[in-house]
Order: structure tokens, then C-alpha cells, then sequence
């Protein structure tokens, strides 16, 4: 064999990784953290202070025995984290810090000091994935060839030390419920630590999430307690921020954060690379209405992501970055006594070195709370119980208290009312103003805003400098309820298609949404988004066939899929069958794309059909599942022939359905048992020949 010359060795390494960035699309280095991470080193000096990637050297560095780390997607697993950390601390004594899991290594662990604890609090995301920031962690920790520091092996038992509490956030609708507590509760039990408590599970899919939560924790305390020899003692507030207010300083200078995510934006200057940490203020170059009634919004919008260096495959995700409501934003002001003051510059800072300030400072009242805070969230019970302190009178808070202890009763005066806090607040003090609640309280108890993942709607290969988006604009409500429940984003959206279509001042549902954005950067209809790569994509080999489930918006990412298949048919590509379930209420209010489908299948031939379930067109409610149903037979044909099968909607109820329809299917047309024909379709989910991009 010939020997390698150096050209050769780099040629040939340009090519390796050249292959990889192809085939991953990034994945291995388009890391997706806290979505306000970068702001945090201008906002909180403290929160970037001591970068040692040693949890032990940090914990002794601060004096802090109880480390709850975090593993987050949306924010709602690092917010339990904060919880427990503010719990252990206010009613156990416990110095507690909380832990972001990619800012650690954790071949250490094996020296973790035995009078300390380790909280771990982890969200599976997807189909039993780690989330992003917890892939490192579970890679290491679940590895077959682990070692530690001290170079003991899973063997020798090298966690004996090791006390931990652990609670999972899942969702039952996926096949994979858990996974992660569930495992890395396994690895570590392995590896010789011992859990405090058992290992709570809360379900979002079940919308028990909160409650099983609360069910979780005390006895997990009791069982800490007793362990560790701790005392409880009456929980007081002491707050994590300090708030500094600065009447002296114009909200206009230029030093104060009036909305923008970090330092680049704050000097008027986009700098990428764009993701979950920085936003690109891209231009909606298109918006138009897809449903042919005034009683409901589904918007179509072309957002341009030219000259960003943003890219996207289809089947990928973009993420909006919402504002609040301003009726809200007022409201929400107003409650707490701070409308007058909503112009004051404050400055945020951690009291404690590991605290993070969430957005960043200066700022004022008004942009920290129409920016950055989840004010339209719903309300936690035990956020209830804290604040109850802060009431304004006696009666108020014996309510608060009543709230904040019973669960049935808080489920009807709250959570069946889809009250946020703000008209919580207002309701029980009857507009009286809870001026008492520290402004650091609500930073605490309140999630920072994330961002929304909506399914792209159109073919990178068609289109790669626009992102088309498909959203219907949400607006439910409960029979008994005076509070409709108003989609945030969407109705963002929905007012920044209102102003491009002529309206100087829109005001969708009158909530009245600052749309021009901070400093009027947003003006000229600009939207802060980011794209999330996804591995719900169409079979590299276009000639084998793909099957489509997607009623309502779930029909957007099979836009993309069949608008690629039709481009590829034009350039002459043996484009293999392409069927799509699609269902709606009625054809002459929601068929959304009619007139598209059209041009596809002219375009695709008899390689295009599109099976439709109208719901409310004839007598009997007729769902895509009955349309899969009817053509069972044909189905179970492409099957064989190694078709892939989509789904993309409603998890709880549409896509739980279709995936037992489907084994049942296999298992009727193919002459075997009903578990086997469940063990073809789990055998299709292992090898990605099912994919679903599904919400609860």
C-alpha cells in the first residue's frame, strides 16, 4: 500500500469531518443551554466567578453541602431544582446550590464527602432521551467502561459515599416514560450510592405533574432528614436575589437592558452563531390566514433567516422567542403595587455566588416582566403557599394558606380556571395591590420565559433562506371559567401578521403585544427565533415509500416532506409512495393547504395520495384514525415494502391511538397475535422506520 503524504492525511481528515457535519447536522456541537446563558456574564458577574468544572472544589469553595443538579429542556426540571434547592435550605438548614449538569465532569464523584447530598432532578426528553444538557452526564455515568479518579470501577462499588435524592420529569404518552431517572437512578445504585427517598415520577402527560411533585417531596424529606440528622425549623423567606432600584438612571440609557437577550443585541449589533442562547431578529417576509373563518386563527408564515448563517433540514424545528401580553404585563405590574415604578431601573444580582440572574440587568420592571418572566404560566400550589405570607390582609391570606394545603380545593378555584398568578392575586385581594411581595420572590418562583418549537413547515430543499411555520392561535376555555386561555406566542404571532397586513395598532384579543420589541429593534415585523435540529426526518433514500399521520397542525412537517418529494419528482428523482392522513373539522373552514395538495399530486402522480378525515362534515365524528383503519390493507403493503411511518400531533389521544391501531393492523393482515404485531411496531421505533414529533 502506498504511503500517505501529509496533503493526502488532510485532504482525507477534510473529507471525515466534512462527512459528519453532513450527517449530523451539527448535533455535536450545537449546544442548546439556558436561553439567556450568554447574558448571564454581563448581568451576574458572581454567576460566572470560580469556572472549575469541580463540583466538590465548588461546594467547599462556598460552603455548600447539598448540590441539586439539573438536567432541563423547557425550564420546568430546573425550576424543581430551584425549588428543592429554596426548600432544603429555608426548612432544613441545608446550604444548597443548584447545578446546571453540563457545567460539571463527574469522574470525581467518587470522592463526594458522605455528610453531603446530591439532588438530581431530570427531564426525559423525546423518546427517552437525555436533554441537552444532560447528555455528557448520562453518557458517562451510564458507560459500560467507567472510572473515576480515583481509578475504581464500577466493581469496587466507587460511589459508597454518594447520598442522592432523585425525581424525573416524563410524560406517559411516550413509549419510554422516565427513562432517565429511571436510569441514571439504576447506574447509580450500581455504582454503590445510596437514595434518600424514593425516586419520584411526575407526568406531564397525565397534567399531574405539579401534584406528584408535591406527593414526592415530603417523604423524601423525612427520609433526608432522618439520614442526615437535619432539624426542620420554620421556613422564612430569604431571598436569592437582591434588587436594587435605580431612580437616578434613565431607562433609556444605553447600559440598561430594555428586553434584548445579551450584550451584542443590547449595542445594536446581531452577532451569531444564533441558537438557544442568541436569537436572530429575523424578518417575516410573508403572513396570510389558512382557516376560512373568523371564529378561529391558523397562520401560515414565511420567516427569513437570509444572511444568518442559520440552516435547516426539513423535518427541523424553528423556535419564537414570545413576548408577554401587555394586558398582562399591566396587570401583572399592577397587582404587585409596581405600575407606577414599571419604568425604574433595577439592577439584579445573586446574594449567593452560585445563583444565576435569569436575564440581564440593568433592566426595569417593565421589560424584566414583558421579556423574560412566564407570567401567563400556570400556578404552582406550593408558589401559592410561599406567597401566602405577603398577603394583604389577615382573611387573604387564610385563603392563600386553604389554597396552598388542599388539593381539590385548588384544583377548582385555580386550576380548573386556568388562572395565572396575576389574576389569581387580583381575584383573591379583590384589586387590592400585594405591594409586600419581594420582587425577588417572583423572580425566584416564576419560570424564565422559553422559547416555542414549532414544526417547520416547508423543504429546506425548496426553500433554504425561509422557514414557513403553520400555528394555530390558541384560545381555550373551561365551562364555568371567566378566564380564557390565551396562547402566548401565538397571539404574538397573530400581531405581527395583523400589523404586516395594514393594522398601525393591532390588538389581537386585546392583549396589546409589544411588537416593535425593545428599543423598536423588532419594528419593520421581526420576530427573535432559532432552529433545533430534529431526527425526525424523511429516509435518505427518497424511491422507498413514507406514510403520514397529521391532523390539524400536525399536518405541517408533511407540508415539508411532500413539497421535498414533489421538488425531487420535478428533477426527476424516482420519488417512492407518498400517503398522507390528514383531518380536520370541516373542508370548507380548516382544510389547510387545499389548493397545495393539488400541485403536489400533479407534480407526484399517482405516487401522492391524501386520505381526509372531516370531523364534522357528516353525522358521525370521522378521525384519521378511521381513514388509516380503511385502508388497513394497503397500509400493511407499504409496510412490508419497509415504508416509514410519521406522526406528528396531539400525543395524549391522536398518536397513541395510531400506534395501537398500527399493531393491530400488522397483526390482522399478517396472521400473527396482537403482542406480536405490538413487537413489529416497537422493532420500527428502534430502527427510526416510526418517528413522531408530538406534543401533549
Amino acid at each position: 500500500m502506498a504511503q500517505l503524504d501529509t496533503l493526502d492525511i488532510i485532504v482525507l481528515a477534510a473529507l471525515l469531518l466534512g462527512t459528519v457535519a453532513y450527517f449530523t447536522k451539527g448535533t455535536y456541537w450545537a449546544v442548546y443551554g439556558d436561553p439567556y446563558g450568554n447574558s448571564l456574564a454581563t448581568s451576574n458577574g458572581a454567576a460566572k466567578a470560580g469556572k472549575s468544572r469541580n463540583i466538590i472544589e465548588k461546594m467547599e469553595e462556598q460552603d455548600k453541602n447539598c448540590v441539586v443538579f439539573y438536567g432541563s429542556q423547557t425550564g420546568t426540571a430546573e425550576d424543581y431544582a430551584s425549588r428543592i434547592a429554596k426548600e432544603g435550605h429555608s426548612r432544613f438548614g441545608l446550604n444548597t446550590m443548584v447545578a446546571d449538569l453540563e457545567d460539571y465532569d463527574f469522574d470525581n464523584l467518587d470522592k463526594f464527602p458522605d455528610d453531603k447530598l446530591a439532588v438530581f432532578v431530570l427531564a426525559t426528553y423525546g423518546e427517552g432521551e437525555p436533554t441537552d444538557n444532560a447528555v455528557e452526564f448520562y453518557e458517562f455515568i451510564g458507560s459500560e467502561d467507567i472510572s473515576f479518579s480515583e481509578g475504581a470501577s464500577a466493581d469496587d462499588q466507587p460511589l459508597a459515599n454518594l447520598k442522592y435524592v432523585a425525581f424525573g420529569l416524563g410524560n406517559n404518552t411516550y413509549e419510554h416514560y422516565n427513562s432517565m431517572v429511571r436510569n441514571v437512578d439504576k447506574y447509580l445504585a450500581k455504582l454503590g450510592a445510596t437514595r434518600l427517598g424514593a425516586a419520584g415520577e411526575g407526568d406531564d402527560g397525565a397534567g399531574t405533574m405539579e401534584e406528584d411533585f408535591l406527593a414526592w417531596k415530603e417523604p423524601m424529606w423525612a427520609d433526608v432528614t432522618e439520614k442526615l440528622g437535619l432539624e426542620e425549623r420554620e421556613a422564612v423567606y430569604e431571598p436569592v436575589f437582591e434588587i436594587n432600584e435605580k431612580p437616578d438612571m434613565d431607562a433609556d440609557a444605553d447600559e440598561v437592558y430594555l428586553g434584548e437577550p445579551n450584550k451584542n443585541h443590547l449595542e445594536g449589533s446581531q452577532k451569531g452563531p444564533f441558537n438557544a442562547n442568541n436569537p436572530f431578529i429575523a424578518p417575516i417576509a410573508e403572513s396570510h390566514e389558512l382557516f376560512n373563518t373568523k371564529e378561529r386563527n391558523c397562520l401560515h408564515m414565511e420567516i427569513s433567516i437570509a444572511g444568518s448563517n442559520l440552516t435547516y433540514t426539513t423535518g427541523d424545528h424553528i423556535a419564537i422567542w414570545p413576548t408577554n401580553a401587555g394586558k398582562e404585563v399591566d396587570r401583572f405590574l399592577n397587582v404587585l403595587g409596581l405600575g407606577p415604578k414599571r419604568h425604574t431601573v433595577i439592577a439584579v444580582k445573586g446574594l449567593d455566588p452560585t445563583a444565576k440572574v435569569p436575564f440581564p440587568s440593568p433592566t426595569t420592571y417593565d421589560a424584566a416582566v414583558r421579556y423574560h418572566m412566564e407570567i401567563c404560566a400556570p400556578v404552582s400550589r406550593q408558589f401559592v403557599s410561599t406567597i401566602a405570607q405577603f398577603a394583604p390582609s389577615e382573611e387573604v391570606k387564610a385563603e392563600m394558606v386553604k389554597l396552598g394545603s388542599e388539593k381539590e380545593y385548588f384544583h377548582e378555584k385555580v386550576t380548573d380556571r386556568h388562572l395565572n398568578l396575576a389574576q389569581l392575586l387580583e381575584i383573591l385581594s379583590n384589586g387590592e395591590s400585594w405591594s409586600k411581595i419581594p420582587f425577588s420572590l417572583m423572580i425566584e418562583g416564576l419560570l424564565k420565559i422559553q422559547p416555542r418549537y414549532y414544526s417547520i413547515s416547508s423543504s429546506s430543499l425548496v426553500q433554504k433562506d425561509k422557514i414557513s411555520i403553520t400555528a394555530v392561535v390558541e384560545s381555550s376555555q373551561k365551562a364555568g371559567s371567566p378566564h380564557i386561555l390565551k396562547g402566548v406566542t401565538t397571539n404574538y404571532l397573530l400581531a405581527l401578521k395583523q400589523k404586516q397586513h395594514g393594522d398601525p395598532d393591532p390588538d389581537p384579543h386585546g392583549l396589546n403585544y409589544a411588537i416593535v420589541g425593545p428599543r423598536n429593534k423588532y419594528d419593520g415585523i421581526h420576530v427573535p427565533v432559532h432552529v433545533r435540529h430534529s431526527n425526525f426526518k424523511l429516509p435518505s433514500d427518497h424511491s422507498k415509500p413514507v406514510i403520514m399521520v397529521g391532523p390539524g397542525t400536525g399536518v405541517a412537517p408533511f407540508r415539508a416532506f411532500v413539497q421535498e418529494r414533489a421538488a425531487q419528482a420535478k428533477n426527476g428523482a424516482d420519488v417512492g409512495k407518498t400517503v398522507l392522513f390528514f383531518g380536520c373539522r370541516k373542508r370548507s373552514e380548516d382544510f389547510m393547504y387545499e389548493k397545495e395538495w393539488q400541485q403536489y399530486k400533479e407534480a407526484l402522480g399517482d405516487k401522492f395520495e391524501m386520505h381526509t378525515a372531516f370531523s364534522r362534515d357528516g353525522p358521525k365524528k370521522v378521525y384519521v384514525q378511521h381513514q388509516i383503519e380503511e385502508n388497513a390493507e394497503e397500509v400493511n403493503k407499504l409496510l412490508e415494502q419497509k415504508a416509514y411511518f410519521y406522526v406528528c400531533g396531539d400525543a395524549a389521544n391522536m398518536a397513541r391511538e395510531v400506534n395501537i391501531l398500527l399493531g393491530k393492523i400488522i397483526s390482522k393482515h399478517r396472521n400473527v397475535s396482537e403482542q406480536k404485531g405490538e413487537e413489529i411496531v416497537k422493532a420500527m421505533r428502534a430502527s427510526n422506520q416510526y418517528q413522531e414529533d408530538v406534543w401533549s
